[in-house]
């Protein structure tokens, strides 16, 4: 059974993408604990001395999502990779606020790398999640919204088998549906890169991933893997 993919028009276009996915089945959502909670400040913290005055643009993960975003027709200052918008709250604004643990723990990650690092509720996924480019009818509800909307045609979006939208523009932002909420039992999460050292770089981010999600859901049943070209599909 396919979990996730990424589209062959898709791979064409983006050739270069490295992804890292991660089912969780049997998590436990809710107030980021103390000890994971430490961790992400101190994270936050080590991030900005790190960063320093460096502009984002210049970090090479984050100038490889804007190359990607103006690929598919999206003006990268105008709509930011999840990355750039996170590390862009942290450095302007000195801090990312805690929201529940599995946001909290994908966001440590997320700052670390510089990489988009997404958790999808499955709650409402029919079939598998595919990377693909939207023909503009399918549904997507954004987060705190209660309107559907349909996607630009074109547009690279994460879209399950019955046309409902999880996240659009890439890794811009997550649907209502797909949001980790209190009642998130099972997740699909990603963490994906296009720049030279992704490979690398999104593989430690996933083991980190997996080292996090060890400690602080040690009941939840973790599956992971490691997307390619060569191997564009995540099954069990």
């Amino acid at each position: 059974m396919t979990l996730f993919q990424y589209d062959a028009a898709v791979q064409n276009r983006f050739p270069s993408v490295v992804g890292g996915a991660i089912l969780a089945r049997g998590l436990s959502n809710g107030p980021t604990p103390p000890p994971l909670l430490d961790a992400f400040l101190a994270e936050q913290r080590a991030t900005l001395e790190r960063l320093g005055g460096t502009p984002l643009s210049e970090l090479p993960s984050l100038a490889a999502w804007r190359r990607v975003f103006s690929g598919f027709g999206v003006k990268p200052t105008q709509y930011r990779s999840a990355a750039e918008a996170l590390l862009r709250r942290l450095t302007k604004q000195g801090d990312i606020p805690s929201l529940n643990a599995l946001v909290d723990l994908g966001n440590l990650v997320s700052i670390r790398y510089a990489l988009p690092v997404a958790i999808f509720d499955l709650a409402e996924t029919t079939g598998a999640i595919t990377v693909a480019l939207a023909r503009g009818d399918e549904r997507f509800t954004p987060l705190g919204e209660s309107e559907v909307e349909q996607p630009e045609p074109g547009e690279v979006i994460f879209v399950d088998a019955a046309g409902l939208v999880s996240a659009r523009r890439w890794c811009w932002r997550q649907s209502q549906q797909s949001a980790a909420h209190a009642g998130t039992r099972d997740a699909l999460i990603t963490v994906e890169g296009h720049h030279e050292r992704a490979r690398d770089e999104v593989r430690a981010a996933l083991d980190d991933l997996m080292a996090l999600l060890g400690a602080h859901q040690p009941q939840a049943a973790l599956t992971a893997a490691l997307l390619t070209r060569d191997a564009p599909r995540f099954s069990l």
